[in-house]
C-alpha cells in the first residue's frame, strides 16, 4: 500500500506534508504535489499534515479519486523531489474543497 495526494491538492498546493515525510518521496508540478509510490514506505505522518485533507491511503480513496493512484505514480516519474516547506499559493485557502478541479491540473 501506498499514499496518493487527490484532487484536493490541486491549486492548493499546501506543502506541510513534505516537511514531515522521513524519505522524500513527495514531488512537485506547478499546481499539485504527488507521493512517489516507489519510495513511499507507508508511515501516515503526511495525511495529517495536510491542510487541504486531500491524501489517503491508496485503499481509502474515494471511489471518484481512484484514479490518483495512477496520476501520482506518473508525475512522480516525472516530477522533482520536494524537500522543504514553501508558501502556499496565495488564493490556496479559496480553492480548498472546490470539486472537479482535475481539468485545471498543470502537468
Amino acid at each position: 500500500m501506498t499514499y496518493v495526494v487527490s484532487e484536493n491538492c490541486i491549486k492548493c498546493k499546501y506543502t506541510d506534508c513534505v516537511e514531515v515525510c522521513p524519505v522524500d518521496c513527495f514531488r512537485e508540478g506547478p499546481n499539485f504535489l504527488v507521493i512517489d509510490p516507489d519510495e513511499c514506505i507507508d508511515c501516515t505522518l503526511c495525511v495529517a499534515e495536510c491542510p487541504a485533507e486531500a491524501i489517503f491511503a491508496e485503499e481509502d480513496l474515494p471511489e471518484d479519486q481512484r484514479h490518483f493512484t495512477g496520476l501520482n505514480a506518473e508525475l512522480a516519474k516525472r516530477w522533482k523531489p520536494i524537500v522543504a516547506k514553501k508558501d502556499a499559493p496565495a488564493d490556496a485557502d479559496k480553492w480548498r474543497g472546490v470539486k472537479d478541479k482535475l481539468r485545471l491540473l498543470v502537468r
